[in-house]
């Protein structure tokens, strides 16, 4: 197992969670944390202070999103709180419209991780432009597709094939051709989180330390 691979599992056994609900999670069969005392931990539980609950909250959310620096994350939070409306449904928003989170969305590629690596090197149009930054956040309606030569690597092949995961239906996606678009901004409880994800702690979290 690579570094890299154990690193994005050591998040799942650190919360006690399955993530990103894939079937390979360590924690489906370890429930506990890592490293020696991870064992005795999950026996006993210390009680957490809410700034405890608040930042396994923001760890969760960054983790999932292929652990996003916290310099950038932040940055999505302050543009979030200066727009008008629900300041954490209106985060997530942007976090899930960031080009790495629809390319895993629409299953061209089966992991978060996977999805930035393939944006950063070329392999995406929207709008029939190359875009290679994995932050960049798509509107309503742009067109996202996979350039022609990159249509049959096996990483594309094996994720469109999985039936690991569904394609949520705030996206309208065709696997014959390899493209998709982005009906309409996802609110919470549209998108597909395999566990609880709280937007409040975080926009607690930041709103005691962001300022706007």
């Amino acid at each position: 197992m690579t570094k890299r691979l154990q690193s994005k599992f050591k998040i799942n056994r650190r919360y006690g969670v399955n993530l990103w609900g894939r079937a390979k999670s360590p924690v489906n069969a370890r429930d506990y944390k890592p490293g020696q005392h991870g064992q005795k931990g999950a026996m006993g539980q210390a009680k957490v202070s809410n700034y405890g609950l608040q930042l396994a909250a923001k760890q969760k959310l960054r983790g999932y999103y292929g652990n996003i620096g916290e310099r950038q994350f932040r940055r999505f939070y302050k543009e979030a709180a200066r727009r008008k409306g629900d300041t954490g449904e209106i985060f997530l928003g942007l976090l899930e419209r960031r080009l790495d989170a629809m390319i895993y969305r629409m299953k061209f590629v089966p992991t978060v991780f996977a999805a930035r690596q393939f944006v950063n090197h070329g392999h995406v149009q929207v709008n029939g432009k190359r875009v290679n930054i994995a932050s960049y956040i798509v509107q309503d309606n742009d067109e996202i597709q996979i350039i022609e030569k990159s249509r049959q690597l096996p990483l594309v092949l094996t994720a469109v094939q999985s039936n690991e995961r569904e394609v949520p239906d705030y996206l309208e996606v065709d696997h014959k051709h390899m493209k998709g678009k982005l009906l309409r901004t996802p609110g919470h409880g549209d998108i597909p989180f395999p566990i609880h994800m709280d937007t409040s702690l975080i926009v607690e979290l930041y709103s005691r330390r962001v300022k706007s």
